[in-house]
């Protein structure tokens, strides 16, 4: 065993929106890297793909949960069976987010404001209330939350005031987190990736007059100064690799960009 597979061995983590992007990166990359994965995912084609790519990867290193996060059972008893299935938990990326609809403050219904703070904060708060207990047990853990450039450092989203709101207020619970958790040697960390290469939009309707509130923006050389396009998943990836690891002890509390200067620029 290399000394990059052996990084997590026999280390399981717990990996939200598992299915596609950032989380389908990170998931592949900490089992190539010797963890056991529990994938929280609602249940499709691309899960189904996941859970065969890890286990190609290293079989039963990988268990795929039929999971929405803003269920508070489901993510309960997923945490539990994750535990039982492989003994203990200690990695927790909380990755599952949406867009949500993209609309003027004046013309959104409430629940579409709704939604997108359900899923996008009381999924990550569900996520980390029910697997901290099972970091305690082991002494110590890893949580990472994906957050983003939007709320953050960027506010030229024009329309996503849902989705800013959320990606602050994940900034704001993981340091108190961080500090609340310190004591029991469980770090917290918050990602926040600028433009990636995923399905995110897929998921993402507009409503009203966009055109009303949005400011002209020109940028002559581009929005990504560093690379000059978005990011990849596994960019994010090799980054939750860091933060879960070892290497990253003395690391908790932090808030760190990923954008290629994108935010920087904006």
């Amino acid at each position: 065993m290399t000394q990059g597979q052996s990084r997590f061995h026999g280390k399981t983590a717990v990996v939200t929106g598992a299915g596609s992007g950032i989380g389908r990166a990170a998931a592949v990359k900490l089992a190539k890297e010797g963890a056991n994965v529990a994938l929280f995912d609602l249940m499709d084609d691309r899960s189904e793909e996941v859970v065969k790519e890890l286990n190609d990867i290293r079989d039963g290193c990988a268990h795929a949960f039929d999971v929405d996060t803003t269920d508070a059972k489901r993510v309960e008893k997923a945490v539990q069976e994750t535990a039982e299935i492989f003994g203990g938990i200690d990695i927790v990326f909380a990755n599952a987010g949406i867009n949500g609809v993209l609309s003027p403050v004046d013309e959104m219904n409430l629940e579409d404001w709704q939604k997108t703070l359900d899923v996008n904060l009381n999924g990550t708060f569900l996520t980390v209330k029910h697997t901290v207990p099972y970091l305690k047990k082991n002494g110590k853990g890893s949580i990472i939350i994906t957050s983003s450039v939007n709320g953050t450092r960027v506010f030229t989203g024009f329309g996503m005031i849902a989705y800013s709101t959320t990606k602050a207020g994940q900034v704001a619970f993981a340091k108190m987190a961080a500090l609340e958790l310190a004591k029991f040697k469980i770090r917290v960390n918050v990602v926040c990736p600028g433009a990636i290469s995923t399905n995110i939009d897929q998921s993402t309707k507009k409503q009203g007059n966009l055109e009303e509130i949005t400011i002209p923006i020109e940028y002559p050389d581009g929005g990504q100064p560093l690379e000059h396009g978005p990011g990849e998943p596994e960019d994010v990836a090799d980054l939750v690799a860091f933060l879960a690891s070892d290497e990253s002890r003395h690391i908790t509390g932090a808030q760190i960009f990923i954008d290629g200067a994108e935010s920087l620029l904006r």
